[in-house]
This record gives C-alpha cells, structure tokens and sequence, in this order.
C-alpha cells in the first residue's frame, strides 16, 4: 500500500463505526418507541441540567433512559409509590430551548428530591392516571399524603 492508503482506511473505519453508531441508537429509539407505555420526556433531576430522554412506565417504577445512547440500562428509576406529583407549569423563558416545544414543565417530589420532567400535556394526565390507579404503600392499601 502506498502512504496515503493507510490513513484514508483509518478515516473510513471511523467514519464506518459512526454510521453504525448512528444507526444502533436509530434502532434502540424506534424499539423503544414501540413499546406500550414510553414517552419522548426531559429530565432535570440536578440544578438546571435538561436530558433529553424517553421514558418508560414499568411494573411498578417510571425509568428514563437517554435518548442519544445505546444502553437499553435506565439513567433515572423511580419507584411508584415514591413518586409526588406538585402539580405542572410552562416553560420559563431560560427553559424553552432546553425542552421539546409543547411541552409543560412537571413538578414532582420523589424521597425528598425535586425533580422536573418535561413532557407534552396529554403524556402529563397519563402520568397522573397512572400514579392515582395503583396501590403505594402496601397490599389493600392506597396512597398516604
């Protein structure tokens, strides 16, 4: 091979791994998406830091997992019954570049942490639903405010 032949393979290699990159979160998103119960979401569970994921309601916790990632293991996990919803609000000025347009800012309190999650209205009275339907804090018995 002549010099300039190595560092083009190099360059394609690369680039080769990129694209299949690109397309292993391509096919994890879309998965994901077909699941019943996931939504496109943000999370801000530390001071001001938005993440772009999608979360997913599971047997008896809400998980979020990156959306520019191709871990299929969740970034956030929280247990139902620890889950307080305070209410939600639209996206103050700073906010509005950092969440997906249409969506409402989600207060919610879980172990003493507040957490903020933004997601589109209709996904918020799902999640509302889906607090209220279930049993917190043991057999027969519903949820201790």
């Amino acid at each position: 091979m002549n010099e300039l032949g190595i560092p083009v393979l190099i360059v394609l290699a690369a680039l080769l791994l990129v694209v299949m990159f690109l397309g292993a979160m391509g096919v994890r998103r879309i998965q994901l998406r077909r699941t019943l119960g996931t939504f496109d979401a943000s999370i801000s569970a530390s001071s001001g830091k938005w993440m772009m994921a999608i979360a997913r309601y599971g047997p008896g916790e809400l998980e979020f997992l990156k959306l520019f990632s191709v871990s299929p293991i969740p970034v956030h996990r929280f247990l139902r019954t620890s889950i307080r919803l305070k209410g939600w609000r639209r996206p103050a000025e700073e906010e509005k570049h950092l969440v997906q347009p249409g969506s409402v800012i989600v207060m919610m309190s879980y172990e003493g942490r507040e957490v903020l999650v933004a997601m589109d209205y209709q996904t918020y009275n799902g999640l509302s639903a889906w607090l209220e339907a279930g049993p917190v804090a043991g057999v027969g018995t519903w949820r201790q405010d």
